[in-house]
């Protein structure tokens, strides 16, 4: 099993804090987004839409962290990070696209530089972008959290694939200095996240090609 990602890529982030959850070995295989690795030739056989992460799994490739996980979850069922009913499934499914589908696609790097360096905006306008349209979409996650019952991760007493979900974008918003106040549920969730091996394992400091 090989994942081509990026240390500070979420959706990269999301697919390696699955990959320790269900204790599945894999090769790390960096690939550069801000240097522009991805756009090289070499790169873009691996995946067509010059993303990271691809997952690797004897020859075939997946793309797209939502659909790895998910792939994931179903060739290796324990830990499960969807619950056995249809309607748990679906809050899960809520909770993790209200993150991968509203927050991160308007945050995304390409869209960071395209903002720069297509439409001339500066980086204190860039940022202040990034911390809005975070922390819009954290308070629409935490109003959707509390309509659920109480629990000790986004749904449920284990982490499922909305707080794989959850926290890369915790991390990303915290280098952006994005305000968390008032939104105990998620940072609940997020600090539960934390306290597990797996996250810590996962997270970008952890990654072979880290750098400040």
């Amino acid at each position: 099993m090989k994942l081509y990602n990026y240390f500070r890529s979420s959706a990269s982030f999301r697919v390696r804090i699955a990959l320790q959850l269900k204790g599945l070995a894999y090769e790390y295989i960096p690939v550069h987004i801000a240097r522009g690795e991805h756009k090289q030739p070499g790169y873009a056989a691996i995946s067509p839409d010059l993303l990271v992460p691809t997952l690797e799994i004897d020859g075939q490739r997946l793309g797209q962290s939502m659909a790895i996980i998910e792939y994931l979850d179903e060739t290796h069922p324990e830990p499960a990070l969807l619950p056995r009913d249809a309607l748990g499934r679906a809050r899960v499914r809520a909770l993790a696209q209200t993150v991968a589908c509203e927050i991160h696609p308007l945050n995304n790097l390409r869209v960071l530089k395209y903002l720069v360096r297509d439409m001339g905006v500066s980086d204190d306008a860039k940022n202040s972008w990034y911390r809005h349209w975070v922390r819009t979409g954290l308070e629409a996650f935490e109003r959707e959290l509390a309509l659920l019952p109480a629990s000790t991760h986004c749904y449920g007493e284990t982490p499922t694939l909305a707080d794989c979900c959850l926290v890369p974008q915790i991390f990303n918003g915290q280098r952006f200095k994005v305000s968390f106040d008032g939104l105990p549920r998620t940072m609940a969730a997020f600090d539960a996240c934390m306290a597990l091996d797996a996250f810590q394992k996962a997270q970008p400091s952890a990654c072979p090609d880290n750098e400040p």
